[in-house]
């Protein structure tokens, strides 16, 4: 018995694993939507498809199952474009339906009419038009298996005519998801074990690619007394319960991470693609293992590249180095750790009543949310609250826009997370500039029946962007925002808020907001002139941060480099 292409497209979708599609329904997609509705996929109507986009990238990345977008020809598919980069840059594993006009007025400039595959393909590993009916199970699976098994998107592109055709639909196309073990060559292994042996300083440097090494990780640090440093997104994984742990490298890392590695004769990378050059040792030994050998030496001169998956690397390493016994080096950074994350705790103490710093709200959060939880922030400022005051212990998941670097991401992408985990609690760390972009998807928490908790880090500003302006020397410019009382907006949509200007009102306010069955929202106005202190401060920053002052001064803004110093400096 033939079935039309679009029932096709849904039984080889469900046979795949997904359970949600995101998107907003119409003409191109409508045959599609109605195979849909009789089916048990459920489909979830967003006010905008980016933000549909975004969502589904954050079931996926927190499930690693596959999740779906659809989207109608030209305007409607091409809305995902922000959200489908930050899914595939976070290696979720998303399929898009992308539709395009009817095969009959397709290459003439038909209003609406978009060539689909120009615009995907750059970000995706899978990318292809179902150009005949009997094609459809077979390009759907195929797209599934290759998000599902490189861990990104694939991108089906489906004419809207071509959802009416039929097929007999006799061939099975299933998808595969092997798990091969890959590590270096025997003599590269003995190579890398004498390295080690000759180093009297080691560290490691432990990135996403590692997820999943933690306990190679630990047994090997116990060996050879190394250090771990982990990058930012790697916390959730290797974070936990790891005496080896000292922290993240980088703007947003902490110094026992900055130190361990450049005081080392010899870090291993394992796993990680950490961008950010100036960031690596200078003239130190660096051996880089990754599964993929293109990102071999891309970021930073090493002496020895080696293709590995981290897990059955490091297994296959630790018996063939000697044990050290001079843990020195562990110590010191071990020590420096602990007075980081002393640190991070005195940041959170408030002593102002007049003010409230986000920090305080961070630990407090921290203090206060499930065990369990699922945090998910915007870019920016609450991304560093995230990554330096809330605890990882191998429980809470953490996702924000470390790669893409994308605003708005942070409410969407936790309404993915919920929709996934509906018995955890999940809470969106919004900045008042991301949660504006998209807010118009507050609705869709009411409608869809989404019981998120959204926190609103209220500054009034562009906080991270204002604090690189004035981290370069200059006045900052355009950074300022008009905001509603974030609460009252929560209630107009029809869910709970609260609105928070007072320390001493917080902690009321957050066990009630956390308490709320529903979608429930918590205001807080924070302090608007909070700097993002790095690892180390440079001289060069301190002097353009002044320079700033003087600018700032002669422009007639005094008060604000008063407030800078009073809130950062003398507190």
């Amino acid at each position: 018995m033939s079935k039309k292409v679009a029932e096709i497209v849904v039984d080889a979708l469900q046979k795949a694993g997904a359970k949600r599609i995101y998107g907003i329904p119409g003409d191109t997609i409508n045959h599609f939507t109605n195979a849909v509705a009789k089916s048990d996929l459920r489909w979830i109507t967003v006010r905008h498809e980016e933000v549909g986009a975004f969502a589904a990238g954050g079931e996926s990345y927190m499930t690693g199952e596959l999740s779906v977008c659809a989207g109608t020809c030209g305007p409607g598919s091409l809305h995902f474009v922000n959200g489908i980069y930050e899914s595939h840059r976070n290696g979720a594993p998303v399929v898009l339906i992308a539709s395009d006009v009817a095969r009959t007025e397709s290459g003439f400039n038909f209003p609406q009419e978009v060539d689909q595959k120009k615009i995907y393909e750059q970000h995706s590993h899978f990318c292809e038009y179902i150009s005949h009916p009997s094609q459809a199970r077979r390009i759907v699976t195929k797209a599934a298996q290759a998000a599902l098994t490189k861990r990104g998107v694939a991108v089906v592109i489906v004419n809207g005519d071509m959802f009416t055709e039929t097929d007999e639909d006799a061939m099975e196309w299933e998808v595969y998801r092997p798990q091969p073990v890959c590590r270096p060559n025997d003599a590269e292994m003995a190579e890398l074990a004498a390295m080690v042996d000759a180093a009297s300083k080691v560290s490691v440097y432990a990135g996403i690619g590692a997820r999943d090494a933690r306990e190679e990780i630990i047994a090997f640090c116990e060996k050879v007394k190394a250090p771990m440093v982990h990058t930012t997104r790697a916390k959730e994984f290797l974070e936990p319960n790891n005496p080896y742990n000292v922290g993240v490298n980088g703007i947003l890392g902490n110094k026992a991470g900055v130190e361990a590695l450049e005081d080392a004769d010899l870090v291993i990378s394992l796993g990680c693609d950490f961008a950010y050059t100036q960031f690596y040792p200078e003239a130190k030994k660096i051996v880089q293992i990754d599964i993929d050998p293109t990102h071999l030496g891309r970021r930073s001169a090493i002496n020895m590249g080696l293709v590995g998956d981290a897990k059955t690397t490091f297994a296959a390493l630790t018996p063939l180095v000697a044990p050290k016994s001079d843990d020195s080096h562990l110590q010191t950074h071990l020590k420096q750790w602990a007075e980081d994350l002393k640190g991070y705790d005195q940041e959170g103490e408030e002593h102002d009543p007049d003010l409230i710093h986000p920090q305080f709200v961070a630990n407090m959060l921290d203090a206060k949310a499930a065990d369990d939880a699922i945090f998910v922030s915007d870019v920016g400022t609450a991304m560093v609250w995230m990554l330096r005051h809330l605890k990882a212990n191998g429980k809470r998941r953490f996702l924000n826009s470390l790669l893409h670097g994308t605003m708005a991401s942070g409410m969407p992408q936790a309404m993915g997370a919920k929709l996934a985990y509906p018995d955890r609690q999940v809470i969106a760390m919004c900045g008042d500039g991301g949660l504006t972009m998209l807010m118009g998807d507050l609705l869709t928490l009411v409608q869809e029946d989404i019981p998120l908790k959204l926190v609103v880090f209220h500054n009034n500003t562009l906080g991270f962007v204002e604090m690189e302006q004035r981290v370069e020397g200059l006045v900052d410019h355009f950074t300022g925002l008009h905001n509603p009382d974030f609460a009252k907006l929560a209630e107009a949509c029809g869910f709970a808020g609260w609105h928070v200007e007072q320390a001493g009102e917080l902690e009321a306010a957050m066990d009630a907001w956390l308490r709320h069955e529903g979608p429930a929202l918590l205001d807080v106005h924070v302090n608007q002139m909070e700097l993002v202190m790095p690892p180390r401060v440079e001289v060069s920053q301190v002097a353009s941060t002044a320079l700033f002052g003087v600018k700032a001064v002669l422009d007639g803004r005094t008060k604000e480099v008063v407030d800078l110093l009073r809130n950062n400096f003398l507190r």
